[in-house]
């Protein structure tokens, strides 16, 4: 897009943009452009300001001081509507739909179709099928949202923002919930979308999915702007340096060069209908086991029924040396097992109450005494484990609700190690969360495996599984497709059993 002059016109300029909340300043006089048609890749670690900047030009929050230039124009938008009409459009990280409300209803809630009094429910599916198709999602718009998977939900957001006509899309972490396959559909819409003309800003903590997709990136840190850049002109190592102030050594996981010890958990014949049929593994002491497959392949359903969320699974099960059955979360934490939930906002964490309550949550049997809690204890004890998660928080009474997402998924890590779990089932554990504090995750889950833990791993990243686990079990529709050696495991073999592909 060009002026008058015949100059061209950035599709967005922020120019000294500042936004303070109480007690913290999130973006601080803060200014850079963006190319029209480009895709702009936008890094930090978790609190640079990036989400508060994208939320700002989307119409969520009004910016403090400063001014955005849209397409040539000032504009300041006083609702997500009024950006929207404008043609901004924002994918978020966190999920936020009506879950009691079908896909179809969800897709079309700003502008349900109507016949006379009523709406047109064959309109209405019709309008949502042409939606989802644009991105290619396979979803039933007759389904419940509630009964989607996490990826599903993310694809449906992503559809909802894609259909709508934008011209800008800010896309928050749009493949943290997403399986390799899915996110290779992600990347190809992407690269529709900028031949039409559209500009996409891109936040993102999978720095080979900038280096890929983006043109430009800009590195905010702690709410400042740091530098604006050709992806051309700048590699892994120093983007990283610009992102955390220093240099990320690279890391190899010492746990690898140790043997594995005694069997702690061994699964023979797990099925649970319509989600996964005779899996059977085991795992042993000091191993890291990654799960790998496809969004709806069963992997967090595996990880659930271990944990005694799911009622109807069947099988064999033995942890250390001791056949049972897990009939509930009680009786798993009860036998050593603990999960870190894929999502958790609401399944691994109670916001409302503070990171010392959630820490300690699983063990306040055994810090009561006559009945009564001892506090000091408690400090005590989360203290040791906010420190060797380095933990940060500025008060250990501080609301987890107000922690970025890496310090609330070190918190979830760390009410399991309180609670002494041997086995830990880890689902997508650095999901949206920064550099820094994915390299500082994956230290302890190295760590853990090094001191006799057994971990199953689950994550969409391959090279996270690949560079973390003693052995790979690859899952297809439910079932095992194969499990790799460490020496045999590749990204390129990994995906192949994934999709059903013949070496």
């Amino acid at each position: 897009m060009s002026d008058a002059t015949g100059a061209r016109v950035a599709a967005v300029r922020f120019e000294g943009v500042s936004k303070s909340f109480p007690g913290v300043v999130a973006l601080k006089d803060v200014g850079f452009e963006i190319a029209a048609g480009a895709c702009h890749a936008l890094c930090g670690e978790n609190g640079a300001g990036k989400s508060t900047l994208g939320r700002i030009l989307s119409g969520i929050y009004a910016p403090d001081s400063g001014r955005i230039v849209f397409l040539g124009e000032p504009v300041r938008f006083a609702s997500p509507r009024a950006a929207r009409a404008a043609g901004v459009a924002i994918v978020h990280q966190e999920l936020a739909f009506c879950e009691n409300l079908s896909v179809a209803e969800n897709l079309c809630l700003d502008d349900l179709p109507a016949r006379g009094a009523f709406v047109s429910r064959l309109e209405l599916l019709r309008r949502a099928e042409q939606r989802l198709s644009v991105i290619g999602a396979s979803i039933d718009p007759r389904r419940k949202v509630a009964e989607l998977t996490t990826g599903q939900q993310q694809l449906l957001q992503i559809a909802a923002a894609v259909s709508g006509g934008a011209r800008v899309i800010v896309f928050d972490e749009p493949t943290s919930s997403l399986s390799q396959h899915e996110a290779e559909r992600l990347y190809e819409i992407i690269g529709r979308l900028r031949s039409r003309g559209v500009t996409s800003i891109y936040v993102s903590h999978r720095l080979e999915e900038i280096f890929r997709l983006c043109d430009t990136v800009t590195v905010l840190r702690d709410g400042r702007h740091v530098a604006t850049e050709p992806t051309s002109s700048i590699d892994t190592r120093r983007l990283v340096q610009l992102m955390i102030g220093r240099p990320l050594e690279d890391y190899f996981p010492a746990h690898l060069e140790g043997e594995p010890g005694e069997e702690l958990l061994s699964v023979r014949g797990l099925s649970s209908s319509g989600k996964f049929k005779g899996v059977s593994f085991s795992l042993r002491a000091g191993e890291v086991l990654g799960l790998a497959g496809l969004v709806g392949s069963g992997r967090s359903e595996i990880a659930r029924a271990l944990f005694g969320l799911d009622p109807a699974a069947s099988g064999e099960l033995t942890v250390q040396g001791r056949r049972t059955r897990v009939a509930s979360p009680r009786e798993a934490m009860r036998l050593g097992l603990g999960l870190v939930p894929e999502d958790r906002k609401r399944q691994g964490l109670v916001l409302s109450m503070s990171a010392l309550a959630n820490c300690t949550l699983p063990m306040l049997e055994r810090l009561a005494s006559h009945g009564f809690l001892r506090h000091a204890r408690e400090r005590e004890l989360a203290r040791g484990f906010f420190e060797r998660l380095r933990v940060r928080a500025a008060a250990h009474d501080a609301a987890a609700a107000g922690l970025s997402g890496g310090n609330q998924q070190k918190i979830v890590l760390a009410k399991w190690l309180a609670a002494r779990c041997r086995i830990l089932l880890l689902d997508e554990p650095t999901r949206g969360v920064d550099v820094q504090a994915k390299a500082e995750i994956h230290a302890l889950i190295d760590e853990l495996a090094g001191t006799g833990h057994g971990i199953l791993l689950i994550s969409s990243e391959l090279p996270e599984v690949l560079n973390l686990s003693t052995r790979i079990l690859v899952l297809r529709a439910g079932a095992v497709a194969g499990v790799l050696e460490r020496r045999e495991a590749s990204q390129e073999a990994v995906m192949r059993l994934m999709a059903g592909i013949a070496a």
